[in-house]
């Protein structure tokens, strides 16, 4: 959900206050990053999940407060869409990754439960299927908080016109091209964010291996093929992410100036470059300002928290995000990882973050890291690729060259990730399940996003005595029996189709 904030208009003095404010932050941010000892425990990894809620016809139902407030748990919150929800999973050593699927579980069937006393259901999905116009041109789309609605207001008023969504499918796909007057459509993009606690020291490594792997783990995990009943990309959720927040006209569009959804634009050498990108390149949208002087929280020797940075960052959409925190007094580092969609299962889930946390400390540990071997035009081509094409992407890997996503994924992903994940002490059979569940995904070429596909083509085309269904039920048929398999938590690539 992000920082709640007090104000949805901002005067042009607060704008230039928060401005400096963010500057100080910047330079308070290099001290503290030259002379603090930050928290040297374990590394901890985290989760957060953003989620759909369904009705009985499994459409959308904008009903988030009443479900929230019959779950009763603080880890699950509002996000941007009525229809949405959030779950903030707490930190745990990467060694558990059994324990982090059992809980995962066990609070999500509380919150289903708590779901159906309000007649709707949670669904696990990049964008949910059976999303249309006729759902967010609705006035009550949006979850009332000040927060939301001053990051509607101050994008729609950067870019000066309606927001312009045109998106054309792959190779074997349709276009979506329409206007928005809202961020509605941004939120459609539910996803899954994995939390990598490290050292300054490290920061740029995991980052950099970070953007590396983005592209394998959308060929691995895309699950958002279809956006208001058009087929478009495997994760249509990047584009339409990148598009629905977008406060550039086309102008500035043309002149090269960088979108708020951003891969990037070079390898770095500190996390403290990617603050001061932000400062550099994006104008506030949310210039809140905190009573905090950091300089003098610095000097006293505490902790700041830096909000005003933070908050900054916040509104600046890497699909790797950098995040400085404070608890309980001691600040620490994180590489947010935002590239997967949420879902198809939680065993699915589970999988997908064993490869990457594993792939991820292999890529870290190598005396000659990749990033210095590829180039980041190279990776983020990768990225794109896979968002468009999933598993049937065609990646540059240096040590394979030209090749197949599945390809590199097989031969040299997969044995990188087992070899992380026994480094942090995962057991050997728990690499064997999740990480076999990601070999016989790519193996099967069913991925979330291909089995949605093929169920709505078969739905579309009818069977022996049954005629084809129209798009709009198709897709209503196919995430009904979508969440029959959810429910079930049996690997995507093992699901019947209808």
């Amino acid at each position: 959900m992000g920082d709640e904030i007090s104000a949805s208009r901002y005067s042009a003095e607060e704008r230039q206050r928060y401005r400096e404010k963010v500057d100080l932050c910047l330079n308070v941010f290099e001290r503290l990053l030259a002379t603090w000892t930050f928290d040297d425990e374990r590394a901890m990894t985290g989760l957060e999940m953003e989620l759909n809620l369904v009705g009985p016809d499994h459409r959308p139902t904008l009903r988030n407060a009443a479900v929230l407030e019959g779950i009763g748990d603080p880890n699950f919150q509002t996000e941007l869409g009525a229809y949405n929800i959030e779950l903030n999973v707490e930190p745990s050593p990467l060694s558990e990754l059994a324990g982090t699927e059992q809980r995962l579980r066990e609070v999500l069937n509380h919150a289903e439960q708590a779901a159906n006393r309000h007649d709707a259901h949670i669904v696990m999905v990049g964008i949910l299927p059976t999303t249309m116009p006729e759902h967010l041109n609705q006035p009550e789309w949006m979850t009332p908080s000040p927060r939301y609605k001053a990051l509607n207001d101050s994008i729609l008023a950067a870019r000066g016109e309606n927001l312009h969504l045109d998106i054309h499918g792959n190779i074997h796909g349709e276009r979506l091209s329409t206007f928005a007057s809202s961020l509605a459509p941004e939120s459609a993009c539910t996803s899954v964010q994995l939390h990598v606690q490290v050292q300054p020291d490290d920061f740029a490594r995991a980052w950099n291996a970070a953007q590396v792997l983005a592209g394998p783990q959308l060929a691995v995990g895309a699950n958002s093929p279809f956006f208001f009943g058009r087929r478009l990309w495997a994760e249509t959720r990047i584009e339409l992410f990148k598009q629905a927040t977008d406060t550039r006209p086309q102008e500035l569009q043309n002149q090269g100036v960088r979108p708020r959804v951003w891969f990037g634009e070079k390898w770095i050498s500190s996390i403290f470059d990617l603050f001061a990108e932000n400062g550099w390149y994006f104008p506030s949208l949310l210039p809140e300002l905190s009573d905090e002087d950091p300089v003098a929280v610095l000097d006293s020797g505490r902790a700041p928290t830096l909000q005003e940075l933070r908050l900054h960052n916040g509104t600046v959409y890497r699909w790797n995000r950098p995040i400085y925190a404070v608890a309980d007094g001691e600040p620490h580092l994180r590489v947010e990882n935002r590239v997967l969609p949420a879902g198809p299962t939680v065993v699915d889930t589970v999988a997908n973050a064993a490869f990457f946390h594993g792939a991820l400390r292999s890529l870290m540990d190598d005396a000659r890291p990749a990033w210095s071997k590829l180039s980041f035009a190279a990776a983020e081509e990768n990225f794109l690729a896979c968002a468009r094409d999933g598993l049937d992407a065609t990646v540059y890997s240096p040590q394979l060259g030209q090749t197949g996503a599945d390809e590199l994924v097989l031969r040299r992903l997969l044995p990188m990730a087992a070899e992380g994940l026994a480094s942090a002490g995962v057991p050997g059979a728990d690499v064997d399940k999740y990480l076999g569940i990601v070999e016989h995904r790519v193996k099967t070429g069913l991925n979330g996003a291909a089995w949605q596909v093929a169920a709505v083509e078969r739905l579309e085309q009818g069977t022996a005595g049954r005629s084809g269904m129209e798009r709009a039920e198709a897709l209503r048929r196919m995430v009904e029996q979508y969440c029959q398999g959810m429910h079930a938590n049996q690997p995507v690539h093992t699901w019947a189709l209808p």
